[in-house]
């Protein structure tokens, strides 16, 4: 029996719903450019992983599919960093059973493994419906096999979930052309990007483990990487993270998740403004207006999680253990938290509003589609775009060195200075860690890992002031809604925010000895006093 044959898979999934399909098979974006009949076939496929689910971990799929009277069994690795391709290995096989014999090519994807180790985890049972559509003409055309995937991912305990969704394959072509149709798609039917593989969902499923908040994996640029080039990995990256806190924030229950896609959204501004002067002025305002209203949306939601996790609970249970000592206290604690937790539950309507419409659909396959084009070439050449080709390595000295001088101005006489201008001292930072965390790969690691850690330690501590800052805010907008206040919350409101006063206060002192730490922190880029 031959071996696999080793391709590349290139594809783009949306999420829909089954009543959408005939919409979306009659529009003008397939219908009009359909070349052939379309195919309609049911697939059963089965997903194999050994006990520890150490194929997963690898992000590597394996799986064998039922063809009529036969089998193919595939192998597909770890999705690349734009989030479109990878590695994929197929071959025929004699049964439902993996043969790894036949995957010699993809040994190193799967480690140290052997066919007794494997076991069927799920099966996935899918009606499926593909046209072949082409865009462009002549040699720009690209050919795209659409697939209308409806169905259910099964384990052997009987547990279930369904999925639907449009599938978008290159046969031939550019990346770009996913985005196009994409875009076209979305105005014929409501649909979401999707960026979760059948066998991550049929691993979580199988887990039974609900979604977890993901921080930002760390960013590798080489110093052959042009400026484009970073430009194009950081924003991949920035979405990327943000896309995968989706799930867990739409769930509502683990604060960390709205908090990871604001750091998303955070790291992805900080990433247009760090690149502003080779991106033309039309598509800077452009992500900023879309960054700053999602953003936005998402906002209150973690302002009320703070506030009631690191704010209100500390002084609840401090006066819940004082064995009855301000019992009225306490129940007028317990008030606020009712009243700031009805708050946290309506701003979090308004997050999943916000994911879930036309509008963040649209700014994802904008951005996905802009990256792929290399939007920012559509500018006239000037001495700033031609650095686009260039190596990025002397740029993020220059990118380095002005985001630390920033910070450092707007910290001076830091002991003397303001709430409001800490706070934009703290902006600073955080657009400067943003700016090291981009750029630490192409640096020594051990000199960039105590400048962060140096860093870090001075954020938190000015994080806190603003949180503090912040529930005075929030105390005054509690009933904004028109709702009715207990007698007891202002009392409650008084008490939460003299106890962080006078937390602030006391922690004063090593505030500024953290300010002067950082100041004395070495530079580890190369050429700090260097322009380009």
């Amino acid at each position: 029996m031959a071996e696999a044959e080793i391709n590349r898979e290139t594809e783009l999934k949306l999420a829909a719903k089954p009543e959408d399909f005939d919409r979306l098979r009659a529009a003008s974006a397939i219908a009009d450019r359909a070349t052939g009949p379309a195919a309609t076939r049911t697939l059963e496929s089965t997903y194999y992983d050994t006990e520890e689910r150490r194929l997963a971990a690898r992000k590597v799929t394996l799986r064998v599919r039922k063809t009529g009277d036969g089998f193919v069994q595939t192998v597909k690795s770890a999705p690349d960093e734009d989030g479109l391709g990878r590695g994929e290995w197929e071959c025929a096989v004699t049964s439902a059973a993996p043969d790894l014999t036949l995957i010699a090519d993809a040994i190193d994807l799967l480690g140290s493994l052997s066919d007794s180790e494997l076991r069927p985890v799920f099966t996935s049972i899918v009606e499926r419906t593909t046209q072949d559509v082409t865009l462009g003409e002549g040699d720009g055309a690209a050919v795209i096999e659409v697939a209308f995937d409806r169905g259910r991912i099964e384990l052997p305990d009987g547990r279930s979930t369904d999925l639907c969704e449009v599938e978008l394959e290159l046969k031939s072509g550019t990346p770009a052309a996913l985005y196009d149709l994409a875009q076209e798609l979305t105005q014929a039917a409501p649909l979401r990007l999707e960026m979760r593989t059948k066998a991550e969902r049929g691993h979580a499923l199988a887990n039974g483990s609900a979604d977890k908040a993901l921080k930002a994996e760390k960013l590798v640029l080489d110093p052959e990487t042009t400026v484009e080039g970073a430009v194009a990995r950081i924003v991949r990256a920035c979405i990327a993270h943000m896309v995968a806190n989706e799930a867990v924030t739409l769930a509502g229950e683990d604060p960390e998740g709205v908090h990871q896609m604001r750091v998303a959204l955070r790291r992805l501004r900080s990433a247009t403004a760090l690149f502003r002067p080779f991106i033309p002025a039309a598509q800077y305002l452009w992500l900023v207006g879309e960054i700053k209203w999602l953003a936005g949306s998402l906002g209150p939601a973690r302002d009320w999680d703070v506030f009631g996790e690191e704010l209100l609970a500390p002084v609840r249970d401090a006066f819940h253990k004082a064995d009855g000592h301000g019992r009225s206290a306490v129940e007028d604690l317990d008030a606020l938290a009712a009243a700031a937790e009805a708050k946290r539950l309506r701003a979090y309507e308004g997050v999943r509003e916000a994911i879930r419409s036309d509008r963040y659909t649209a700014f994802l396959l904008g951005v996905g589609s802009w990256v792929e084009k290399r939007g920012w070439r559509d500018q006239p050449v000037s001495e700033e775009s031609v650095r686009l080709f260039q190596p990025v390595i002397g740029l993020a000295d220059h990118l380095l060195n002005k985001r630390h001088k920033k910070a450092k101005r707007a910290g001076h006489g830091f002991a003397h200075l303001p709430v409001a201008q800490r706070h934009q001292l703290r902006i600073a930072l955080k657009k400067l860690r943003y700016a090291v965390e981009f750029f630490r790969s192409l640096y020594d690691d051990k000199p960039v890992r105590r400048y962060i850690q140096q860093m870090a330690a001075f954020q938190d501590a000015l994080g806190h002031l603003n949180d503090v800052a912040t529930a005075t805010r929030l105390l005054h907008e509690l009933h904004d809604d028109g709702s009715r206040s207990a007698p007891g919350e202002p009392r409650a409101a008084g008490i939460v925010i003299g106890w962080h006063a006078r937390g602030v206060a006391d922690t004063e002192a090593a505030l500024v000895a953290l300010w002067h730490d950082f100041i004395d922190t070495k530079h580890f880029w190369s050429k700090p006093d260097a322009g380009v």
